[in-house]
């Protein structure tokens, strides 16, 4: 449901704004009317929808307008033209009144620079909002100290914000922002004066409390790093345009152009994917009663080595080629006797943690939810090209050093063990007990290593360890 919606809003800076409305409407550029009018364009055309209870962050350089878009929220700046509800509400049809009402009791505001009065103790400050709202004193200061232990500050209730580091000030207007019980919480660039640390430390305390209190954020940052950490949704603003608006998956993985594309230059990828983002999804799955004779046929028509065995939604294990060979030649009624233990790793585990379990293990893998119910097989190959940058066409095959120490293990484990370089066939039968499949095709590049598995013998799937031939 959206707390917050933001249609078609124009802001024009100047003595006569209406006059150059539909000039910003038609595409004249920001020069183009500073130079014709005297008059500033500070956004065009702005649409938003804000989720209640996330973090919404807008970014972009100064002078790219986010500032400017967040004080339309709450009207401390009104727009040339354009809506902004909230809860459905018309904010531009508040009267005096009812716009100070709105500002006391729905939205707060934390600034870059904490905003505190000098003259006021912790506590005073803290409290200030609930001053406004004529909340009496007894209430205001208990109010006030509970959200003060809330960000860490129980203790200095009685001291001065030049007592103070900036970080401490700056939880101190968190905590002044909170004690109003707001529903929406705006934040502009509340964390950009503090050094990295306390930085790093104010985003942990910002995201504890929001598991908690479930607001609804709007913040603002110039930092893609502090975005993508924080943001459910991101929003990128450029000359008070908007260019690119999504998950940080989706801005991460396919930047609308060259601009949003310099903000990713030197993000950490592995920080911000996670093994969601690397598997390939189902194509053959097996059940605890799939029969033997019918799960050979299969894997011999893929030509794939083993496949993931699935316990009504949950993951079993894994089944090898060599198991159920076995198991046919004994008779067996199903192969739930011979399903092997698979390795694990959680669809929430970023990518940093799946690379260093990776560089410890050549065993398959496969990727589970939060109620352990099977996703797919970790794709190495996806892993390796969503860890780099993309390839040119001349150098396609050649991996970035970075992924250097995983590459050849990736690549010599790509997706299952795999004999041939073949696309799989269609499937060949339809028994019911056998459903979907997973595709654990190999990539063959001149310079790259294929997997196989060498069945029944030392190197085989049974003792976990995948034998390495060059192609």
């Amino acid at each position: 449901m959206s707390k917050i919606e933001v249609k078609n809003i124009f802001k024009i800076f100047g003595s006569h704004p209406a006059k150059w409305i539909d000039a910003a409407r038609n595409g004249i550029s920001k020069d183009e009317l500073l130079a014709k009018s005297g008059h500033t364009l500070g956004l065009r055309d702005i649409s938003l929808s804000i989720e209640e209870g996330s973090i919404y962050v807008i970014m972009g350089l100064s002078g790219s307008g986010k500032s400017t878009l967040i004080r339309h929220f709450n009207r401390l700046i009104d727009p040339s033209a354009g809506q902004i509800l909230v809860d459905g509400l018309d904010v531009m049809s508040l009267n005096n009144r009812d716009l100070e009402s709105f500002r006391r009791k729905k939205m707060s505001m934390v600034f870059q620079r904490f905003g505190l009065f000098p003259h006021r103790s912790v506590l005073e400050n803290a409290a200030y909002g609930l001053t406004v709202q004529g909340v009496g004193k007894a209430e205001r200061e208990k109010r006030a100290s509970e959200w003060l232990e809330q960000v860490g500050l129980a203790g200095f209730e009685k001291q001065y914000p030049h007592q103070l580091s900036g970080g401490m000030q700056q939880r101190v207007g968190l905590a002044r922002a909170l004690a109003t019980d707001a529903e929406i919480l705006l934040m502009d660039e509340a964390f950009s004066a503090l050094d990295p640390l306390i930085r790093r430390e104010m985003q942990d305390h910002l995201l504890a409390l929001q598991a908690k209190l479930n607001k609804t954020i709007v913040f603002i940052t110039h930092d893609l790093d502090e975005a993508l950490r924080l943001g459910n949704r991101i929003a990128i603003l450029k000359d008070g345009e908007l260019v690119q608006e999504g998950t940080p998956e989706d801005i991460l993985l396919n930047p609308a152009n060259d601009y949003v594309q310099s903000f990713l230059q030197d993000v950490n990828r592995t920080k911000v994917l996670n093994a969601s983002h690397a598997i390939n999804p189902p194509r053959l799955t097996l059940t605890m009663r799939s029969r033997p004779a019918h799960v050979v046929d299969r894997l011999h028509a893929m030509n794939w080595e083993y496949a993931p065995v699935l316990d009504g939604k949950r993951l079993a294990g894994v089944l090898t080629m060599d198991a159920a060979q076995v198991a046919m030649r004994n008779g067996a009624r199903d192969i739930s006797g011979s399903v092997e233990d698979l390795a694990t790793v959680p669809a929430t585990a970023g990518l940093d943690e799946v690379l260093a379990r990776l560089l410890h293990s050549d065993k398959p893998m496969a990727v589970t939810d939060d109620n352990d119910e099977f996703m797919g097989m970790l794709s190495r190959r996806k892993l390796v090209e969503l860890v780099t940058p993309p390839p040119s066409e001349s150098t396609e095959s050649v991996f970035a050093p970075s992924a250097a120490s995983v590459a050849a293990k990736a690549q010599a484990t790509s997706d299952g063990a795999v004999v041939a370089d073949v696309s799989p066939p269609a499937d060949p039968l339809s028994t019911g007990d056998v459903a979907g499949a997973e595709s654990p095709t190999a990539h063959r590049d001149a310079d790259q290593l294929a997997s196989t598995v060498d069945a029944g013998g030392p190197g085989s799937a049974k003792e976990g360890v995948v034998q390495r031939d060059k192609v």
